[in-house]
């Protein structure tokens, strides 16, 4: 049905929806942007699915966005560009309203917009052994579109502490910052997601789906201009000569020019 994900529902109704591009690390292409799309809106408006669990296949959770990708908005239209930075800006709008429970399993690593999709989540469980990092600016980028989900999540004051350093951190620190709730180990990964999941299965779904609606309207907004402003950001950073020089670096194999 989707070519980058495999999507199962029990005879509970829980989905679980894997991302399934473990050969490029389950890095976002344009392709699992729309399909991630696609598939919270049929989940969103299928009642018998009661909750979703989110998780990826192979070694990595999500590696952030598709260097092949983010190089092909290099040589894009502004107009396209921009275009471009807002289909991950409502594809994780949509998770984020997604009005069903949205559990993380994390299994493996996670950095840039993997990030992201761990901040939309209700509530995430990772394995121990995990690495994650926000390092879009080691490209000359900038971590835009996820920006207001991270921040709604971790707060300022801790986002400051990783957002712009793309310093790599552990688990541990992952659970300090907000953006887990738990480590396991990972053969008790799919059990601490089953825990999660057990307690919705005796709440009222519609009761759920306001609970949700509710608490994030007390949050912060993540509203057409917020998202507006993120996609345009990006698409500059897509446009400069930090991010042409970053993303050459990448696929070159060597230091960008401001690395010591």
């Amino acid at each position: 049905m989707y070519e980058t994900l495999a999507l199962e529902t029990d005879d509970r109704g829980i989905a679980t929806l894997t991302l399934n591009r473990p050969e490029k690390h389950n890095a976002m292409s344009a392709q699992m942007l729309a399909d991630l799309e696609t598939a919270t809106a049929a989940l969103g408006s299928d009642d018998s699915v009661r909750a979703v669990v989110l998780t990826g296949a192979g070694k990595s959770f999500c590696a952030g966005g598709d260097l092949a990708w983010m190089q092909a908005q290099r040589d894009a239209p502004p107009n396209e560009r921009v275009a471009e930075s807002m289909k991950l800006a409502t594809m994780l709008r949509a998770l984020n309203s997604l009005p069903k429970p949205l559990i993380g399993a994390v299994q493996g690593n996670a950095f840039g917009g993997g990030l992201g999709l761990m901040s939309v989540c209700d509530v995430a469980v990772g394995v121990e052994t995990a690495k994650f990092g926000f390092t879009e600016t080691r490209l000359g980028l900038i971590p835009a579109n996820i920006g207001p989900y991270v921040v709604a999540r971790m707060g300022e004051a801790r986002a400051r502490r990783v957002f712009m350093s793309a310093r790599i951190f552990d688990a541990a620190e992952a659970v300090a910052l907000g953006l887990l709730s738990r480590t396991v180990a990972a053969d008790d990964l799919n059990a601490a997601a089953e825990a999660e999941v057990v307690p919705y299965l005796n709440c009222a779904p519609g009761a759920v789906a306001a609970s949700k609606r509710l608490v994030q309207h007390l949050g912060p907004q993540v509203d057409d201009a917020v998202m507006d402003y993120t996609a345009a950001e990006l698409g500059k950073r897509w446009d400069s000569d930090e991010g042409a020089e970053g993303i050459a670096a990448f696929f070159g194999k060597r230091k960008a020019n401001w690395m010591p």
